[in-house]
């Protein structure tokens, strides 16, 4: 028996999930999660096979919280279901401790095998993301990648919330940290990014297809 515990703000995608689950009698939804802080109560408390997690759930979220999770429990395995194209955070995620993502358009086909393999010790990801981490390890070098690919895990937050619009003062009470700290690295991102303005930022993050929907 598998049992799975869904981590997602929408309760009409858990609906779904445990719909699409229940003809699989060897795979139960044995608890649900409506976001970050719950999550992390959840598997404080409890015990899974596998965790399905969704990466922009109102507060904790992202790859701080897949780092949070891995940190209470080393050994479940993390699937993330997420509406962000693969290319945008799938590195991210599995770097993060992550055992697979999966883009929510995908969940109908993808998601009973998927399961299936992180449960079973393996990782899960499409031939595209295996490609892009192999390219990554190829080349080494990282002024061959694109600019936000050399921002930390914070940095790329930080610069999500940019693009999005949001002021220096309201990423730092988000996220629990200073002005001064934000500030920082602001400028880190922008001297990584070789951008002059945080109108330069959206436009790479437009240019780019960076949607700052959840700022993960």
């Amino acid at each position: 028996m598998i049992r799975i515990l869904i981590a997602d703000d929408h309760a009409i995608l858990r609906a779904g999930l445990k719909h699409l689950l229940s003809e699989y009698p060897d795979i139960v939804v044995a608890d649900e999660a409506s976001n970050g802080a719950e999550a992390l109560d959840k598997v404080r408390t409890g015990h899974w096979d596998v965790m399905v997690l969704d990466m922009s759930m109102p507060g904790k979220s992202g790859i701080e919280l897949i780092k949070q999770l891995k940190q209470l429990a080393p050994k479940l395995p993390l699937l993330i279901l997420s509406m962000h194209k693969e290319d945008v955070y799938a590195v991210r995620a599995l770097k993060a401790g992550a055992a697979g993502y999966l883009c929510k358009d995908n969940a109908e086909e993808q998601l009973e095998p998927a399961l299936r393999k992180v449960a079973a010790g393996g990782m899960y990801i499409t031939a595209a993301v295996a490609e892009k981490l192999a390219v990554g390890m190829l080349r080494g070098n990282p002024q061959d990648a694109l600019p936000h690919t050399r921002l930390s895990d914070r940095e790329y937050q930080i610069f999500q919330l940019i693009a999005a619009g949001e002021s220096v003062t309201e990423i730092a009470k988000k996220l629990n940290l200073s002005v001064k700290t934000v500030s920082t690295h602001k400028t880190h991102v922008m001297e990584k990014m070789s951008c002059g303005s945080v109108a330069e930022l959206v436009r790479y993050a437009i240019r780019h297809d960076l949607s700052p929907g959840g700022a993960e």
